[in-house]
């Protein structure tokens, strides 16, 4: 049985991420803030599966948080802080939360759970589009996803032979956040003349931690926006 732990796997994108891998039978761990809400989440994905609380903006706390996971295969980091911060509104508080948790949490992360990673375990982080795309109030969201493929890479070299990799997505179109709004955005611009899908994320997350020669990679899922 392959073990997989899914920091921010207790709603939207990680819930689906997390949905696909116990679906095929891996023994799934996902995260939230909140223990009651991981728990729940955790029963309704299936019989196993397990929640536990972590906070990736108190990285000082993760270790504790992750003191009963033995040993895992497939690490995935899915959480988020995407709230919009303009320069002329600057909320520094936020900004340092929103940093501190996509960075500072996720070496955190991979530094406490490094020896007990399996001989050939690989590990996904995901980042967003706003790295290459940024939009009025994505200066915080713009700058640690482009934080992201400098934290693969060193991890890469520092983790090695585990792989490490980053997943970038577009706007996904049947998300929470934008299946029920008609034409949303970018939607005409790609190629594909579609916004990409949850499942076809949780597929290219399973293809970056199966596949043993991709290392140290930013994986746009955008069906071709940036080509446009």
């Amino acid at each position: 049985m392959t073990s997989t732990l899914i920091v921010g796997g207790s709603g939207g994108l990680g819930g689906v991420i997390a949905q696909y891998f116990a679906d095929r039978g891996d023994d799934v761990i996902i995260t939230s803030r909140d223990k009651a809400r991981a728990e729940t989440i955790a029963a309704g994905i299936g019989v196993g599966v397990r929640g536990l609380a972590l906070d990736l903006a108190q990285p000082e706390t993760i270790s504790a948080s992750l003191a009963d996971v033995a040993e895992v295969d497939n690490l995935v980091i899915t959480a988020v802080g995407q709230a919009a911060n303009t320069l002329a509104q600057f909320n520094i508080a936020d900004a340092v939360t929103a940093v501190t948790m996509k960075l500072v949490g996720y070496a955190e992360t991979v530094r406490v759970l490094r020896d007990r990673l399996s001989p050939g375990a690989s590990v996904v982080l995901f980042g967003g589009l706003a790295k290459e795309r940024p939009y009025p109030g994505s200066t915080v969201v713009t700058t640690f996803n482009a934080g992201i493929t400098g934290l693969v890479k060193t991890l890469a070299v520092e983790m090695a032979p585990h792989r490490v990799n980053a997943l970038h997505p577009g706007l996904i179109g049947d998300s929470p956040k934008w299946r029920d709004v008609p034409n949303p955005p970018y939607s005409a611009q790609t190629p594909i003349g579609r916004l990409v899908t949850m499942a076809e994320i949780a597929d290219a997350t399973d293809f970056l931690l199966r596949n043993t020669g991709i290392n140290a990679h930013d994986l746009y899922i955008d069906g071709g926006l940036l080509a446009t």
